[in-house]
């Protein structure tokens, strides 16, 4: 079973700061780690592998340092993995992210699954595993918290998918992306031997010449979407805090909702 996942390096801060020129994330400076959902994806590729004696591809979109996310993912027990990265990739929406990705996904050949996290911590926008999965015309689950079952020989895989109003179970073929949330796994730590071992690796670099890809597609550049405007939303002013018995906090709440229009 040949497993690829997709995982990216994130500002490890709230206080997310825009470049007003590109109106894209300001990563300068700024200390990383490795998105936590996407932790789950690795954890959840190694369980199969074990399982189904399969083999875990691990690779990344990014600046030079994000080879850091990789020496994590290959301490825990990554077979192989990949460092995407050309200047080329700069700027990069979720459209232009997912079809570079699914470039060097294409270049590894013959997947018999993807996982990704559920959605990055940064963007939270939950858009590129999906993009990968229609880049590479596949079918796609999203948000998994169980794999049911995965038939090698019938290329097929069953899933239980985390609803807002309860649990589904659904088969697709294979080769086929999913979407992973924490519920799934408990992500393992690396081992003394697995560190030692990761921060000798020699981490390969695809840049945009070594993927099948159309360079006007890339970047910025190719990126259909655009930021406008960026602005941080007005304060809210101070609630207030009733005290008191139940019924004497009931009856005063009820009065100011209605004072204010909320109830009638």
């Amino acid at each position: 079973m040949k497993i690829a996942v997709c995982i990216k390096q994130v500002p490890d801060t709230t206080e997310v700061k825009i470049d007003p020129e590109t109106k894209t994330l300001v990563r300068e400076g700024v200390e990383s780690i490795t998105n936590p959902f996407d932790e789950f994806a690795v954890e959840e590729g190694l369980l199969l592998k074990e399982k189904y004696d399969g083999e875990v591809h691990v690779l990344t979109m990014g600046p030079p340092q994000a080879k850091d996310v990789l020496k994590n993912a290959y301490a825990v027990g990554a077979d192989n993995v990949y460092l995407v990265s050309d200047r080329a990739f700069a700027g990069a929406d979720t459209w232009a992210t997912a079809y570079a990705l699914s470039g060097a996904l294409k270049k590894l050949g013959d997947l018999d699954l993807i996982i990704c996290g559920k959605q990055a911590i940064d963007g939270d926008t939950a858009q590129v595993g999906p993009g990968i999965a229609t880049q590479l015309n596949i079918p796609q689950l999203t948000y998994v918290d169980k794999i049911v079952d995965v038939d090698l020989e019938n290329k097929k895989i069953k899933v239980e998918r985390l609803l807002e109003d309860g649990k589904e179970v659904v088969e697709a073929d294979m080769p086929v992306l999913i979407t992973v949330v924490k519920d799934i796994n408990e992500p393992r730590l690396p081992s003394l031997f697995g560190i030692k071992k990761a921060a000798k690796l020699d981490i390969p670099t695809w840049t945009a010449d070594d993927i099948p890809v159309d360079k006007d597609k890339l970047g910025l550049k190719g990126s259909p979407t655009e930021v406008v405007t960026i602005f941080s939303p007005e304060v809210r002013g101070g609630g207030e805090i009733l005290e008191g018995d139940v019924p004497e906090v009931v009856s005063t709440l009820v009065e100011k909702l209605m004072d204010i229009k909320i109830i009638k």
